[in-house]
């Protein structure tokens, strides 16, 4: 028996330990990915090469393997909290070094940068210049816009009622919309000029003969110059025979531009259930102030704004690693790429073998503190049998020296 083999055995416990007690110790630390000690028998070669009655010199760790299994996923109450589902990490960025992460605890900066509590940058796809989807280029430092969204003037609209029949053409004219002896029904719909002021479209329809009917609007306070400003013809079925789509330059005295409008009634109809109005449509807004903003499990940061309106403000990219154990710890929740890990590949969330992500959520530490528990007792068990093989041989060699 040698010391060797002891010393080496207490030396490889102390470093199983370590490797225990730093994931016990980070059982609390958000997308924190444990380690296991992996060991190695050593012997010793002659110089004839090895002998088939050698006995080993020991044991040694032969590496330190991170463990990236999926932790839990815990909801919170913060939109920027971020937890992937899956395989990949995020991508973060310091000065142009790129590091990745599986911590999603996200904020903003006064810029409205989305950072980590170390400062570094998320990247990730930004947004077209439309706000409508994102952009196909190089991963850049995501930002949410808190601009105010201009207005955008109405341009088209469309109106569907259902006309009644069975209702007389009108004894009382010409049209005022004032008499309601003048016209059969009416409805509204709101309309946004070019600086966002929102007005109203009065539409009003008059029977001239059976199957046919006259169209007239009216604009706030005003009647449309002409006051006819439409027409419909019906089939014997009810459906529309002819109903053009109407042209309409409409002037307000905001100091906007005229509303430069078409008003599709093509889908109206015309059965024996009385007037009635499906909720119309059309693509005008008022100027609107950031309220919120969500991020889809693709990753896309949409902005909701108090008028209604959504923006894409940018795409959160993941990157994956043939080989994540070949990453580098950096310490702080981060990796960093090296030639064992191979070089990343960056993409959409839920794309090839990317994971999702999941807003308001995070993932909690992978550590199993039970099972750590167990391994740490079991390594305490293995270092004292280590000890008590040295103290059995300092007592052989005692008995040696005792000799006479």
């Amino acid at each position: 028996m040698s010391f060797q083999q002891g010393l080496s055995g207490l030396n490889a416990s102390a470093k199983n330990l370590d490797v225990i007690g730093n994931n016990i110790s980070n059982s609390s630390t958000i997308g924190f990915k444990g380690s296991a000690a992996q060991f190695a028998d050593v012997f010793a070669n002659t110089a004839a090469g090895s002998s088939t009655t050698a006995i080993g010199i020991g044991t040694a760790v032969s590496s330190i393997s991170q463990q990236f299994t999926q932790g839990n996923l815990e909801v919170t109450s913060n939109a920027l909290d971020v937890a992937i589902n899956g395989n990949g990490f995020f991508r973060l960025s310091n000065n142009g070094a790129i590091t990745y992460t599986r911590n999603g605890q996200f904020s903003m900066d006064k810029n409205g940068y989305i950072v980590t509590a170390g400062g570094q940058f998320l990247t990730g796809y930004p947004a077209s210049p439309s706000g409508i989807g994102v952009t196909a280029a190089a991963p850049a430092n995501l930002q949410v816009s808190s601009v105010e969204l201009a207005p955008s003037a109405t341009t088209s609209a469309t109106l569907q009622v259902g006309l009644d029949p069975s209702k007389s053409v009108p004894a009382v004219t010409p049209f005022d919309p004032a008499n309601v002896l003048t016209y059969n029904d009416s409805t509204s719909l709101s309309l946004y000029d070019s600086l966002g002021g929102q007005h109203t479209l009065s539409t009003f329809f008059v029977k001239t003969a059976a199957n046919n009917w006259d169209v007239y609007g009216k604009l706030d306070n005003s009647v449309i110059a002409g006051g006819r400003i439409g027409n419909m013809v019906f089939n014997t079925n009810g459906t529309v025979s002819s109903a053009p789509d109407i042209s309409l330059s409409l002037p307000v005295t905001t100091g906007a531009a005229s509303i430069a409008l078409t008003l599709k009634i093509s889908n109206s109809t015309q059965f024996s259930t009385g007037f009635s109005t499906t909720p119309p449509a059309q693509d005008g807004y008022a100027a609107g102030k950031l309220t919120g903003f969500a991020i889809a499990k693709d990753g896309i940061i949409t902005a909701n704004y108090s008028n209604g309106q959504t923006r894409a403000q940018g795409q959160i990219a993941i990157s994956n690693f043939v080989n994540s154990q070949g990453l580098q710890t950096l310490g702080g929740n981060q990796w960093a790429e090296t030639a064992a890990s191979g070089q990343p590949a960056t993409g959409v969330p839920g794309t090839s073998n990317l994971g999702v992500l999941q807003s308001g959520a995070l993932e909690s530490s992978a550590i199993d503190l039970t099972a750590e528990l167990v391994d740490m007792i079991t390594a305490q068990r293995v270092y004292q049998a280590n000890a008590q093989t040295i103290k059995t041989q300092d007592s052989v060699l005692q008995t040696l020296v005792n000799l006479r």
